[in-house]
């Protein structure tokens, strides 16, 4: 594919991304009052009290735009070869939020998720899959294993992604009113959210993409025997 055409996809895409995020900002600002009767906590009552809960509910929500978009700055590849520095200390922050913050949250959450189980095993999954994809990505990294690690961070943000997707379902099902039982529309989210965006994930490692593959030195130029010299 032609550079120009690279960069109009990935503009667009960023475009999309930045719009997005903005707007889940604006639906975050509501829960700095704490509140306990704001928006989506409504639904969430009788686990409101659970300190564990709670406590993980506004770091996954104050931590969902700085993983959003430390994540887009590591598609660039404007950033990557003109900032490398900045490539690698977005993707540290964008790994620590998820490793130490976000993904340990969101699972906790899973395990209260509405819908009941089938909702709640989907959403487990998604923080696990989260957790292991970031955590395998990083880790390619610092191996310096290029193509292992550009696949995996493309599988993790295509995870972070589904925060909007799921928003998007939802906001899908309710303007074409589409007649299902609300629960059952819930747990069908629930799953398209993350599902579908990794099979998007796996056509991109498979037929795009490949330009920040080879933007990098060939894999483990410093690794023997398993070790980083």
């Amino acid at each position: 594919m032609p550079l120009l055409s690279r960069r109009l996809i990935f503009y667009l895409f960023a475009a999309v991304i930045l719009y997005t995020s903005w707007l889940m900002l604006l639906l975050s600002l509501p829960y700095t009052s704490f509140d306990r009767y704001v928006d989506f906590l409504r639904t969430k009552q009788l686990v409101y009290h659970i300190r564990h809960w709670r406590i993980s509910f506004y770091v996954h929500v104050f931590t969902s735009i700085i993983v959003l978009v430390a994540g887009l700055l590591q598609f660039s590849y404007y950033l990557l070869k003109k900032f490398p520095g900045l490539h690698r200390r977005s993707g540290k922050i964008y790994a620590i939020v998820i490793l130490f913050f976000s993904g340990p949250a969101g699972l906790i959450m899973g395990f209260y998720a509405n819908g009941g189980l089938p909702a709640r095993i989907s959403f487990v999954l998604l923080a696990s899959l989260w957790l292991l994809t970031t955590f395998l990505g990083w880790r390619y990294a610092l191996q310096r294993r290029w193509r292992l690690h550009t696949n995996m961070m493309i599988r993790s943000y295509a995870l972070t992604l589904s925060a909007i997707s799921l928003r998007l379902y939802a906001f899908l099902i309710g303007t074409f009113n589409l007649p299902i039982h609300p629960v059952q529309a819930y747990i069908l989210i629930s799953w398209l959210s993350w599902t579908l965006n990794l099979l998007i994930a796996e056509a991109i490692i498979r037929w795009g993409l490949g330009y920040l593959r080879d933007s990098f030195p060939a894999d483990s130029p410093s690794l023997q025997n398993g070790r980083l010299l």
